[in-house]
């Protein structure tokens, strides 16, 4: 029988096919998980690097949906789709005449911070539903644009009809609503034909397993897969201190942190280079406890 899954981070390469959802139970029976979550979704038809936590870890995966993503993204120019990618039908056809100085004109028009209308094909809620079920029901909901940041738009190849794209993005960009925003500006429409997701934060589509390979592994052999909880947090600042302030914080109580400003976070070990959680400084100085390990306190001697 497995010992008890340790807390940690499973970098996941998603097969087109399942929803993140789906793939996070697949990783959770491979692995004998009880508790675990996925730090942002990938559309079923979409593949690649989604991180998994396990245990104690699902309380930091915020700074991982928060992150900025990279994808590569193949686009067919000429159709667009009603749900911007494959799952929708045709509804409309041009023609297409681009080449690559026209494609680089009007990617350069969505590189930056901008605002992005949600798709009525998503999963944001609005008035207690998700927009997606209004959309099956043939209804458009008003939805406000968001803020969105598109640090690295360029184009792989064109072939025909055929363009593919790498894009890097902050947490909420949708890539079926920039591909048709695209095919817009070219003038011939557009719809995301393959979408492949290749980093997270820090975190590369090379470092990941695939459901195939944790399943060979078997249990004990998934788990070596496994990150430390710690990788959650490495973009973070870092403060170590002695054991008599990390056990006060790991008990819930303010502590000093040197000067950081107000508002920043900061990620706090113990002795020994020991995590024991993640505070907010909310005022010049201290460190109030914001994340905690469960039973980092009874661990600090």
């Amino acid at each position: 029988m497995a010992h008890e899954l340790p807390a940690g981070l499973l970098l996941l390469d998603k097969p087109p096919g399942f929803s993140s959802t789906q793939a996070l139970a697949r990783a959770k029976r491979l692995l004998g998980a009880r508790k675990a979550g996925h730090t942002g979704t990938l559309d079923p038809f979409a593949t690649g690097l989604l991180p998994l936590v396990f245990g104690e870890a699902t309380k930091f995966s915020r700074f991982l949906i928060d992150a900025d993503k990279a994808y590569l993204a193949t686009l067919r120019l000429g159709m667009e789709s009603s749900t911007g990618d494959t799952e929708g039908e045709i509804v409309a056809r041009h023609e297409v005449a681009v080449d690559e100085r026209q494609v680089e004109a009007a990617l350069a028009r969505f590189r930056g911070r901008q605002q992005q209308t949600p798709p009525m094909h998503s999963a944001v809620r609005i008035d207690g539903r998700r927009l997606y079920e209004h959309a099956r029901e043939g209804r458009e909901i008003d939805r406000a644009a968001r803020d969105i940041d598109v640090t690295r738009l360029a184009a792989v190849s064109l072939a025909g009809d055929e363009l593919r794209i790498a894009v890097t993005c902050s947490k909420g960009t949708y890539i079926r609503t920039l591909a048709a925003d695209i095919g817009r500006a070219l003038g011939c429409g557009a719809y995301l034909t393959a979408l492949r997701r290749t980093a997270v934060a820090g975190f590369a589509l090379e470092e990941s397993v695939t459901l195939e390979r944790l399943e060979a592994a078997g249990v004990e052999g998934a788990r070596g897969f496994l990150r430390p909880l710690e990788v959650l947090v490495e973009g973070l600042p870092r403060w170590d201190s002695a054991a008599e302030e990390a056990g006060r914080f790991a008990h819930g109580q303010e502590i000093e942190c040197g000067g950081a400003a107000p508002g920043a976070e900061i990620a706090l070990f113990g002795p020994g280079g020991r995590f024991v959680g993640v505070g907010r400084c909310e005022q010049p100085g201290r460190l109030a406890p914001l994340r905690l390990l469960a039973g980092a306190g009874a661990e600090i001697p």
